[in-house]
């Protein structure tokens, strides 16, 4: 092992939903890898915005707009990156969207549209990628961003959760048709992580002064359910993926890296407020050894 293997250098990365949270965070964390990164993103000054922050560290950036519930704006997208830089080595298909609601009360359109940006817009960017990767000859890494909600249960969320679940299995089946190419496919499944859209930071720029915060009663319910204590931070997702597409993950294919801070490992569990151990906020089990 050799620190190159930690690297992704002059390696073309294209990446989903990238101008903002969970997208953004993978596209500069390739980038500081050394990567060149596409960032595609539906709304412009986000794409600007990272592409701007990607040329920052020394890479090459383009910044795409698409749409990715549009299948032919997403071929658009990834012909100008092939056009550009005239490889892609490495995919990640983040984006995606979800809107709480319980099933019966949630529209057919809503099915759709959930459906389109989470699942089929991954479907439509590896297709095409994949042939890029294929007559380059090089191999590649595809990474799938789900969520945990795509193991679990999830009220409020089911086709989200359905449609993690489709990426997640997806995954592994590509993982074994394209592995005669030398293209590793893996996931990463976040949970509880700071992004701009939790924050309500929606739309145009990526502007943190702006953020909405919890109450603190609310941040401690929240880093309770956590056993590592607090919400993720997208940087660690960056990390996880960096992980999947470089020389360091070379053997490892068709897997979920659960990047959750303990979330899927605890099922249910949780700390009271005095920082013993609970099940569904009930009765205390065990108390914490010090």
């Amino acid at each position: 092992m050799s620190n190159d293997d930690f690297l992704v250098s002059d390696q073309v990365a294209l990446v989903t939903g990238g101008g903002g949270g969970i997208g953004a965070g993978i596209a500069l964390a390739l980038a500081r890898a050394g990567a060149h990164v596409a960032v595609l993103d539906i709304e412009p000054v986000r794409a600007e915005q990272i592409a701007g922050e990607v040329e920052a560290l020394g890479r090459q950036a383009l910044p795409l707009v698409a749409d990715v519930m549009d299948t032919e704006q997403v071929y658009a997208a990834i012909a100008a990156a092939d056009e550009r830089f005239g490889r892609i080595d490495i995919l990640v298909n983040n984006a995606g969207g979800v809107n709480g609601r319980p099933f019966l009360k949630q529209s057919e359109r809503s099915w759709r549209r959930h459906i389109d940006i989470n699942l089929v817009s991954m479907l439509a960017a590896t297709s095409e990628t994949a042939k890029i990767m294929i007559r380059e000859g090089r191999g590649g890494a595809i990474v799938n961003v789900s969520s945990i909600e795509g193991q679990r249960a999830a009220p409020y969320f089911a086709v989200y959760a359905a449609c993690k679940a489709g990426m997640l299995s997806f995954t592994r089946t590509m993982a074994l048709e394209l592995s005669s190419y030398g293209i590793r496919v893996n996931a990463i499944a976040p949970d509880h992580t700071v992004t701009p859209g939790n924050r309500g930071n929606r739309t145009g720029p990526v502007d943190e002064s702006q953020w909405t915060e919890g109450t603190p009663e609310m941040i401690d319910s929240t880093n309770r359910l956590i056993p590592l204590g607090r919400e993720g931070h997208v940087d660690e997702c960056g990390n996880a993926a960096v992980y999947l597409a470089s020389k360091m993950s070379e053997y490892v294919t068709g897997v979920t890296l659960n990047v959750d801070g303990g979330t899927w490992a605890s099922s249910g569990w949780m700390r009271d407020p005095e920082g013993r151990w609970v099940q569904n906020q009930g009765r205390v089990l065990v108390d914490d050894v010090t």
